[in-house]
């Protein structure tokens, strides 16, 4: 058993593997909460790699309101004063093979749309984010990859209005920007009726500021998806993450793969997905030639799949859902289960042990949030850092995490695992957890998810959810397409599962210009 890494049954895709990461997301080294150590430890639980940010500067931040104005400068000057530490903690926490990090900080702008600055290194300056413009900040950037430290300077919630902090596609350049975050907690900037609104006191999405208006410019970037979390907890299940198709877990091999646009946007369930055209990979620009195009998808989703398009141009042109399962004597699968709910703002602490009798787990897929607050609203406690899970044996996993209900009716502040499984329909999961039990077979939860509370009315609970075959969130999916007369066609995928969980493949362009 070991934590969930997929591989794509693609022939282009072999020798590589999606890892996940966050690499956009804060704590208390600026404004936010908690420590950068309990950030690493939560980034730890449940991803391959991940940044945590600090808020750097905002070279045209408005005077007013005033106390927003001051909260941001207390901020900066934090970072400025911690940023030693947070480079020491950032070099101690990396680990090739295990666990990969990297340094960032966070450029603000009105102008030209918020930026997260990455070093490929441990260690780097933070003068940069000085910059009172984006040709500023490329230029100190440039020179520092002169000197051999290369970087990146990357937007995000790009889908506000130019000079509100939302991109603008008029000063952007692929240059040192391979990819844009297209999700996260601020919701997604694919297109102005895409899943997940812009909900955030910085208001609605601009439909020029979307992805889909950077693409019908003729702006090449690959997507990938943050958290932006401000409470120490990276990779907070649900806001985004960014999926990276990479040759192994190391700095240089993440941050090639960033480079080339192998990348992809999930919300939260590790959703494995890996395109190509005629053997092209994601990211990848190519040359139209005189044979039609072959476009390859594969998805092995984290639920049932309720939609999978392929797009042209802005225009779905292909979609496909999957058949209704199929089930034979033996479950290939997920079981999935979920912890919390009761009153808001009471804490409760979790044991929980969970057993598969008669079957096998061959992967585990935590599904973990942090504190679901904006860096302001907040109040603080001992510790940001208070989950942790571990294999047990083959067939059991451990768990200890906190809940403190649901912070409103359509905020999800629940904590969950997931198991991809193997089991006879005859197997039983048992899930022990403060001292309730509740077992069920694999072949009831296939009828529907089962509940077990843990005390009186408003008491927190616990959830086995309904079985997914692995035949209901898995497409291999082959077509083909004649493409356009525009001078380049730009082609990506996009995921939707049953349970509001969706993933973005970056796109691929074809060139249609003849020599």
């Amino acid at each position: 058993m070991s934590a969930l890494r997929p591989v794509s049954g693609l022939p282009t895709y072999n020798g590589l593997t999606a890892f996940a990461g966050d690499i956009h997301n804060h704590c208390g080294i600026s404004y936010g909460h908690g420590t950068i150590e309990d950030a690493y430890q939560n980034a730890r639980l449940q991803l391959d790699f991940a940044s945590v940010t600090g808020h750097a500067n905002w070279h045209d931040m408005p005077a007013e309101p005033r106390h927003i104005a001051e909260y941001h400068r207390k901020g900066f000057e934090r970072l400025q004063a911690s940023w030693d530490h947070v480079q020491d903690v950032t070099e101690a926490v990396h680990s090739d093979g295990e666990f990969v990090s990297f340094l960032s900080y966070e450029w603000h702008s009105l102008a030209y749309g918020d930026h997260c600055v990455y070093y490929r290194a441990p260690r780097g300056p933070l003068g940069p984010a000085r910059a009172s413009s984006l040709d500023e900040l490329r230029r100190s950037l440039r020179e520092m990859k002169a000197r051999g430290l290369p970087a990146m300077v990357l937007p995000h919630h790009i889908g506000y209005s130019a000079g509100r902090r939302g991109i603008n596609w008029e000063t952007y350049s692929d240059e040192l920007s391979p990819v844009i975050e297209l999700v996260s907690m601020h919701g997604s900037g694919e297109t102005d009726n895409s899943p997940r609104p812009y909900l955030h006191t910085m208001g609605p999405r601009d439909a020029g500021s979307t992805a889909l208006a950077g693409l019908s410019q003729g702006q090449r970037f690959g997507f990938i998806g943050s958290t932006d979390h401000h409470s120490a907890h990276p990779g907070s299940h649900g806001h985004g993450l960014a999926m990276v198709w990479a040759e192994d877990l190391t700095r240089e091999s993440i941050w090639e793969a960033i480079q080339a646009r192998r990348t992809y946007a999930i919300t939260g369930n590790r959703i494995m997905l890996a395109t190509s055209i005629n053997g092209a990979p994601m990211g990848q620009v190519i040359a139209a030639t005189d044979r039609p195009r072959e476009i390859a998808v594969d998805v092995r989703g984290g639920g049932v799949l309720d939609a999978v398009e392929v797009i042209r141009n802005g225009e779905v042109i292909a979609r496909r859902a999957t058949p209704p399962p199929s089930l034979g004597e033996d479950f290939d699968g997920i079981l999935s289960v979920g912890f919390g709910w009761g009153e808001v703002g009471v804490f409760v602490d979790w044991d929980i042990e969970i057993e598969l009798i008669g079957g096998r787990i061959d992967n585990v897929e935590p599904r973990l949030r942090g504190y679901d607050t904006l860096a302001d609203q907040a109040g603080e406690t001992e510790s940001y850092a208070f989950s942790a899970w571990e294999q047990t044996g083959p067939s059991s996993v451990s768990l200890r995490t906190r809940t403190y209900g649901n912070p409103t009716v359509a905020t999800d502040a629940t904590q969950g695992m997931a198991l991809h499984v193997r089991a006879s329909l005859g197997a039983v999961l048992v899930v022990r957890a403060n001292g309730h039990e509740l077992r069920r077979t694999i072949a009831d939860q296939l009828g529907g998810p089962a509940v077990e509370y843990i005390g009186g009315f408003l008491s927190g609970a616990l959830v086995i959810d309904r079985a997914t075959p692995r035949s209901a969130s898995t497409l291999t999916w082959e077509l083909i397409d004649e493409g356009t007369d525009a001078a380049s066609d730009s082609y990506y995928v996009r995921v939707k599962q049953a349970n509001d969980q969706h993933a973005w493949s970056s796109p691929i362009w074809v060139d249609n210009r003849r020599p």
